[in-house]
């Protein structure tokens, strides 16, 4: 099985980091690193993920002067080691099993770009319902018009460097483009796998109000393409906690 390299953004996310490094520190999968890439926070992110280098020998903590999603991502995958790459939220919660099943399926499914669905089986009725819908557009246009959650995506280095990286001047939807442009070369598919997904930025935007959002910004891109000058005026990190 493949060693896998896990890049993690931040942005003022002391208060959720430490339980995504303590889930990556009980995996039954241990053949990988962790990068984290902190976009410039102004809390103690950093010094809480340290604390875990310990459970986890091969942690990298990178700051950047700067801040970006995208950004994030590519400056991780640039400091990466290994060939397979997994891009995660800092508010991402994942099994003991989760990276076993995972690297399984991709080396059985020989998949190099591949998606999870989010996961709500804490969370109240309200939220099942509203994952379930996401979770089923998500499938349904796989197979024509790949759309992902940015929180959780597998890559390669091969994938990751021929397509560019994910591209920095889109604010929106620039983890469904960069399954989209893999997709055209690299059969995109979903593993059978969820993640945990912290429903802070729905409770916050509405569960509804986000899910028409990003409705409203997927059939723009089919029809208009990819948006480069913050059309839908969205900011990264701009949860509270």
């Amino acid at each position: 099985m493949s060693k896998l390299s896990v890049v993690v953004i931040t942005l003022n996310e002391e208060k959720c980091i430490g339980r995504l490094m303590d889930d990556l520190s009980k995996q039954n999968f241990r053949d990988f690193e962790v990068i984290l890439v902190d976009s410039d926070s102004d809390d103690a992110t950093c010094e809480v993920a340290a604390a875990y280098e310990p459970s986890l020998p091969e942690l990298m903590i990178h700051r950047m002067d700067t801040r970006g999603v995208s950004l994030g991502r590519n400056t991780g995958a640039s400091l990466a080691k290994y060939e397979r790459l997994l891009f995660l939220d800092a508010d991402v919660r994942l099994d003991p099993e989760f990276l076993t099943k995972a690297m399984d399926q991709l080396e059985k499914r020989k998949l190099e770009v591949a998606g999870v669905f989010m996961g709500a089986k804490s969370l109240s009725l309200t939220h099942k319902l509203g994952y379930s819908l996401f979770n089923l557009g998500l499938f349904s246009t796989q197979f024509v018009f790949p759309t992902a959650v940015g929180a959780c995506i597998f890559s390669t280095r091969r994938v990751h460097n021929e397509i560019n990286g994910f591209d920095e001047k889109i604010i929106l939807c620039e983890d469904c483009d960069y399954v989209k442009r893999a997709g055209k070369t690299w059969r995109f598919r979903f593993l059978h796998l969820t993640f945990g997904f912290d429903p802070r930025r729905l409770d916050q935007d509405g569960i509804f109000k986000m899910g028409m959002t990003y409705l409203k910004a997927n059939v723009r891109r089919l029809f208009f393409g990819e948006m480069k000058n913050n059309e839908m005026e969205y900011k990264f990190g701009h949860y509270n906690q």
